[in-house]
């Protein structure tokens, strides 16, 4: 059986874990994928069994395909509506007006201009700190 990432497919879930669920996509030449528990349902899963039972036929998709360990990974969620409020699963690269944009160092927003730290401030404001601070930092200690 040929497969292809994209690929919408009929199969037989075979096996249940705590992690995935096991889907033969063909009976003759033993094809089979993991739907990880994290693409079973938009919502969140807890259990699995609440979701899916062993030989239930179920609509999956390819999701990703690795040549090299022969492994097929599926998905039921990516096959179901969004519901309402939802934003779906794993973060997408948004470029759309009003999202935050990501620094060079990775972390959100405009960088910081450097500036020099001053404990100087209007002495009718701050109580008389600014007295304080200068006398103390006269003190020979």
């Amino acid at each position: 059986m040929s497969v292809e990432v994209g690929q919408v497919l009929k199969g037989k879930v075979t096996g249940i874990q705590s992690f995935g669920a096991f889907v033969a996509l063909d009976g003759e030449n033993n094809t089979q994928g993991l739907v990880h528990i994290s693409e079973v349902s938009n919502t969140y899963v807890k259990d699995i069994n609440e979701f899916l039972t062993v030989g239930q036929e179920v609509e999956v998709k390819v999701i990703k395909l690795d040549e090299a360990s022969k492994k097929i990974s599926l998905s039921i969620r990516a096959l179901m509506p969004n519901p309402e409020g939802n934003k779906g699963g794993k973060r997408e690269n948004r470029t759309q007006e009003g999202a935050p944009r990501r620094r060079r160092d990775g972390k959100k927003g405009a960088p910081r201009q450097n500036q020099g730290l001053s404990y100087k401030s209007d002495p009718e404001l701050d109580g008389g700190y600014t007295l304080l601070a200068d006398k103390f930092k006269n003190l020979d200690l």
